[in-house]
């Protein structure tokens, strides 16, 4: 999972767009990077690290310009080298730079098309430079010098009909302006609003909404699936949806865990869509175990927070904060290696002893993947004093990978893949666990002001239906290849070996 944010402005954004991708950095904590343009030469800061240590003043002002785009990362394939860092930069035609949240699943094909017939030469193995260079080389076949917005909206439509897989991107084209678009099925989020200035417009895009909002630009809408958002460098504002959209499959799993609460996906609030998972799961529940004996429900921090205290007002038990967060440790499920995992879970939670001791404690979690940190976590409640450790979560148990970029794992290291629930239940050390529904997840998401608008997602982390055509048995070997623990080393040491640092 990756974010990003794009502002065509009328004075400097170079502060905005770290504004920006400070509220976006819970989207990935790898790398960041800004690119902005003036007077047809692009200005480019881009590191590994977190946002606040990948910019300083002296980068900052390095970082002219009116236009700009920002990329925050993690990687779910690949290495982590800086040379991976986003945005990505190619001269030929124009002069482009382009970041991407996503995954693509022909990559391999198109990687072959780009160096057989495309010509073209790639210097990572990251699928953005990929999405760079078909872009790139689909404006190149105008052979033109100028361009207007009806080749690069053909451009787009080209590059839909070559890429599968799931893409939110933005691009800047040296001279031309800023460019915005979705996958085909809108499986990536991507939002756009705008802000008057005197008697100007400027114009912004982002991952979620609430970066518009932390930056006082008025949400407009999402993109729709395919759609291409194009401000020109006289900043008028063109849009076209091309003829290859698809049937509309947003990523179920952005409610679940990676937006922030505050945010709007598809018309849904993500803090009513968690607060819906809590209720839900409550009446779960009650339909299975009627005479629970529950004294405490306990969440997991964070995203699991507003699940957990609905959760425990419909059953009418107390809510308690029992552990304390180490807000500077990253996403554990994301961390390369098990060891590393299992570290990194002890120093960012801490038990408070009061709340555990003599009492039997329902935790509940977003989600569980690979059950590393469930697992700790429930160790951690015992040695607390809980005298019973129930285990609850907020969404359906993930038994396949995820292919459209988000870093879960191969199927052999997810708890839930080839598991009964009681199987997973005694593999974390719960007395007793329980899943959502996936009928229910899926209600708890769709907009409350249209809910019988027959609204569709990408569940396939739980019911492993792919909305593209491309994944198969081959396709999970190599993901096995690439995404495996022991890959992930291999990958890690070799880059260490390559890497050609940021700029």
């Amino acid at each position: 999972m990756c974010g990003i944010v794009g502002i065509f402005g009328t004075s400097p954004v170079n502060q905005a767009l770290y504004d920006a991708l400070i509220v976006l950095q819970h989207r990935g904590q790898d790398a960041a990077g800004i690119v902005t343009e003036q007077d047809g030469k692009f200005f480019l800061r881009k590191s590994n690290g977190l946002v606040s240590d990948v910019f300083n003043t002296h980068h900052m002002m390095n970082l002219p310009g009116n236009v700009g785009i920002g990329h925050v990362r993690y990687p779910t394939a690949g290495s982590s080298s800086s040379a991976e860092a986003q945005p990505m930069y190619v001269n030929s035609p124009y002069g482009i730079v382009l970041g991407h949240n996503g995954n693509l699943t022909n990559q391999e094909e198109l990687t072959r098309q780009l160096f057989e017939a495309d010509h073209r030469h790639l210097n990572t193995s990251s699928d953005s430079e990929v999405l760079l260079n078909i872009l790139a080389h689909e404006l190149q076949s105008k052979d033109k010098l100028k361009i207007n917005q009806d080749d690069i909206f053909l451009a787009v439509e080209n590059l839909h009909k070559r890429c599968r897989g799931a893409y939110a991107v933005l691009a800047l084209i040296s001279g031309f302006g800023m460019v915005a678009f979705r996958d085909p099925n809108g499986i990536r989020p991507l939002v756009y609003g705008q802000r008057k200035v005197g008697d100007a417009i400027e114009y912004m895009v982002a991952s979620e909404s609430v970066a518009l909002d932390a930056l006082g630009f008025d949400f407009i809408r999402d993109l729709e699936p395919g759609e291409v958002l194009y401000v020109d460098a006289k900043g008028q504002l063109h849009t076209h949806v091309p003829a290859v959209t698809q049937d509309h499959t947003p990523c179920i799993f952005e409610y679940v865990y990676f937006a922030r609460p505050d945010s709007m996906i598809e018309g849904s609030s993500v803090y009513r869509s968690r607060v819906r998972m809590g209720e839900y799961l409550a009446d779960k529940i009650k339909r299975e175990r009627p005479d629970h004996d529950i004294d405490v429900v306990i969440p997991i921090p964070e995203s699991s927070r507003t699940s957990a205290m609905e959760l425990a007002q419909h059953l009418g038990v107390k809510f308690r904060e029992g552990f304390v967060k180490n807000r500077y440790i990253g996403r554990t499920f994301i961390m390369p290696g098990q060891d590393q995992r299992k570290k990194s879970v002890r120093q960012k939670l801490n038990p408070i002893g009061l709340e555990f001791q003599g009492k039997n404690v329902l935790l509940v979690d977003d989600s569980i993947v690979r059950g590393t940190t469930s697992k700790q976590i429930i160790d951690m409640a015992r040695e607390a004093g809980a005298k019973k450790v129930y285990f609850a979560s907020a969404s359906p148990a993930i038994r396949y990978p995820n292919v459209y970029g988000i870093d879960m794992p191969v199927k052999s290291e997810l708890a839930a893949h080839g598991r009964t629930d009681d199987e997973v239940c005694a593999d974390i050390g719960a007395d007793w666990l329980v899943y959502q529904d996936l009928e229910a997840l899926i209600q708890a998401v769709i907009p409350t002001d249209r809910p019988n608008a027959g609204r569709r997602f990408d569940c396939s982390v739980f019911d492993g239906k792919y909305i593209t055509d491309d994944v198969d048995d081959a396709y999970f070997e190599q993901l096995q290849q690439a995404r495996s623990d022991n890959a992930k080393k291999r990958v890690s040491e070799s880059s260490e070996l390559v890497d050609v640092g940021g700029f």
